[in-house]
């Protein structure tokens, strides 16, 4: 089956929070999460319908083009699939306060490799640099960047310096911003993979939210949760797979269905995935892997 790949790079501009519904913990509505790590994610399904409503956005829900694509709605589920799969959204640097800078994007090994594996997958070298292995409270940062004590949330590290220029030009083709490798050179930061997930779990902004009486202007009773949320400037990646339209009578090859997609975000290249979609939550800036 011929097919046309690419990955999305999605730098949130906004907090994101990609719900998995209440829960039983301290944290009434958590992030969506990998099972096996931890790691923060979106999963496919709501990256797919994130997609789709960009394109009715954009369309018009009854577009051929839209139904081809993404398959017919609801009601019509069975005459045919759609042509293109959308894989979750995986998690590449996660934004970390510093008393050191700004803020840093941290990362590790593991997820590096990872990268590269599922680019490779995809029929794309988005990574051929080596990646360093890292340590106990060891980081490495890139050559701009001092050596020394390196601080993440309360956490010390020792920095060492490492030459990341060709690794920082991978992860600046993800990400839709002009001073993206210069601002790679100053916070990027590889932590160990057993930190890495640590900060995953503990490091991720949780909000308390309450409920206004329209009437009194005072709190309702009991109207108070906490949300978890991926702080702006996370950087997550999507892989896209394209087969040609399923729909009969539909000539749209595999490179059309892909395109259909990324053209999305030639013009306008943000997306807003997850929920609160109100206040403003969600919103990422898209760019597909090597500028295409």
């Amino acid at each position: 089956m011929q097919q046309a790949n690419t990955i999305l790079g999605l730098l949130a501009q906004t907090s994101i929070h990609a719900g998995t519904g209440s829960n039983t913990g301290v944290i009434d509505l958590p992030i969506q999460r990998e099972g096996h790590n931890g790691w923060p994610c979106v999963f496919g399904s709501a990256m797919k319908g994130a997609l789709r409503t960009r394109a009715e956005t954009q369309y018009g829900k009854d577009n051929n083009s839209v139904i081809c694509v993404f398959g017919p709605t609801t009601q019509n589920a069975s005459d045919h699939a759609g042509a293109i799969m959308v894989s979750d959204a995986r998690l590449l640097l996660l934004p970390i306060r510093s008393l050191t800078s700004q803020f840093k994007w941290v990362t590790c090994p593991d997820a590096l490799k990872r990268f590269k594996r599922d680019a490779e997958r995809f029929g794309m070298k988005a990574l051929q640099e080596s990646i360093p292995a890292v340590t106990g409270d060891n980081a490495v940062v890139p050559q701009q960047t001092k050596d020394g004590a390196l601080f993440l949330e309360e956490y010390r590290f020792d920095a060492n310096m490492q030459n990341l220029d060709g690794l920082i030009k991978s992860l600046a083709n993800l990400m839709q911003r002009d001073d993206a490798e210069t601002a790679l050179q100053q916070q990027l930061v590889i932590v160990s993979n057993d930190m890495f997930a640590h900060l995953c779990q503990h490091a991720t902004p949780v909000n308390a939210h309450i409920a206004i009486d329209s009437d009194t202007k005072t709190v309702r009773n009991g109207a108070l949760w906490y949300e978890e949320t991926l702080p702006p400037e996370t950087l997550l990646y999507v892989g896209l797979s394209a087969t040609k339209a399923r729909a009969q009578n539909a000539e749209m090859p595999a490179e059309s269905i892909l395109g259909a997609v990324t053209g999305l975000f030639t013009q306008q290249p943000w997306l807003q995935v997850g929920g609160n979609e109100t206040v403003g939550m969600g919103w990422c800036a898209v760019k597909a892997l090597g500028g295409k």
